[in-house]
């Protein structure tokens, strides 16, 4: 089984395409992961950029922010179609909303699975806050019914929901990590959804919670014949990352951290890694 590694785009604002993803490829990624704009001229820099520096792409959508279920239905399948023109390996999707009912974020991910068969571009519905997938107990409920959907499994969102590492919630966690394909390598606590630095021993326990949760997705798909496991390591900015008050200075550097994850990841999986 192959494992690659993406960075994201999040947080490297100010830096064209070509010159991110020549700092991404000298890095040691494999691609990157980021929405695609709706503008022709932006799109073609980022293909351009991919290509210049041989890297794959994951495409991400975030923008579920429609109140009104038809209205967010229109908008999620635009902005699929626009990902889809830069031929991505897979799309991240943070689906829905926490407050639709089960059965209106079963319609997103029916319109999602019509898209892969129409495309054969997979989707991967994230765990994240405000989404469709905010929670553990609330995520069984849903892949239990959508038996067809794959996750991307950001447990950090989970941590900070739950006020918890999600002890007491084993069974939902199994059931995410039998459906997950891609891994947001993001470590998370009780009262956030990212540490400040996972270098740092006072998260210890935090990051060894996420590393034995990514080890069962990792052994879950070498055990079922995947061929592949991507892995986006993504700590953010701010107001992800800390900072201080007053002068906003951020507590870490988001780059390194991400950099120092992705090491951490391969030197752990080497062996696996084909």
């Amino acid at each position: 089984m192959q494992i690659k590694f993406f960075c994201p785009k999040w947080g490297s604002d100010n830096i064209t395409w070509d010159n991110f993803c020549a700092k991404v490829k000298g890095a040691g990624f494999d691609g990157i992961e980021t929405p695609v704009p709706f503008e022709a001229d932006e799109r073609k820099e980022i293909a351009d950029a991919l290509k210049n520096h041989g890297l794959l792409l994951i495409g991400q959508y975030y923008q579920s922010f429609e109140k009104d279920l038809e209205l967010q239905k229109q908008s999620y399948k635009k902005h699929l179609e626009n990902i889809a023109e830069l031929k991505p390996i897979l799309i991240d999707s943070q689906t829905g909303k926490d407050y639709f009912t089960a059965a209106q974020n079963s319609e997103l991910f029916k319109l999602a699975s019509e898209f892969t068969e129409q495309t054969g571009i997979t989707v991967a519905h994230e765990t994240h806050r405000n989404k469709a997938l905010f929670a553990a107990h609330i995520t069984k409920q849903l892949l239990d019914a959508n038996p067809r959907i794959v996750i991307t499994a950001d447990f950090s969102h989970w941590c900070n929901v739950s006020e918890s590492l999600l002890e007491d919630q084993e069974e939902a966690v199994d059931t995410a990590i039998s459906r997950t394909l891609h891994i947001h390598a993001r470590v998370g606590h009780g009262e956030s959804a990212q540490v400040s630095d996972p270098r740092a021993p006072e998260w210890a326990a935090e990051v060894q919670a996420h590393l034995n949760w990514w080890d069962k997705i990792i052994n879950h798909r070498l055990s079922s014949g995947a061929e592949l496991t991507t892995i986006t390591p993504e700590f953010g900015p701010a107001p992800y990352m800390p900072a201080l008050p007053y002068t906003k200075m951020p507590v870490a550097n988001q780059w390194d951290i991400n950099v120092y994850m992705m090491t951490l990841l391969k030197e752990r999986y080497h062996h696996i890694a084909g």
